[in-house]
């Protein structure tokens, strides 16, 4: 059973940083790509980061120089850091992962979400 779990969100003041976690289970290696997404109150879901399975990152244009998305495979556990968070941060992240299954196609996982709240 394919699970993702999401932590390290939380309360933090304008230009404070978090890091959020997401453990897969069973294990990391059956996915091919990894994202982290974020949905405010009121918005739509938004991409923030993926990252492939060799490590390569790729970001939203919005979110690039203040959040840094990883993983440790060794941990089955990806990153995402998050600097000089604003108000304007504040959203549900969710973690998500694709997997691809030989002759059913491709599956599309998500966790239940980790709540970041920013203080102005």
């Amino acid at each position: 059973q394919v699970q993702l779990v999401e932590s390290g969100g939380g309360l933090v003041q304008a230009g404070g940083s978090l890091r959020l976690s997401c453990l897969a289970s069973p294990t990391i290696y059956l996915f091919t790509s990894m994202a982290w997404y974020r949905q405010a109150p009121g918005k739509e879901r938004e991409l923030v980061a993926t990252i492939s399975s060799g490590g390569s990152p790729h970001y939203a244009d919005s979110m690039k120089g203040r959040f840094t998305i990883s993983r440790d495979d060794a941990k089955n556990t990806m990153y995402l850091q998050m600097n000089s968070l604003k108000p304007a941060d504040t959203a549900v992240y969710y973690c998500n992962a694709d997997q691809y299954v030989l002759g059913s196609g491709k599956y599309d996982h998500w966790g239940q979400g980790t709540r970041v709240t920013v203080s102005s």
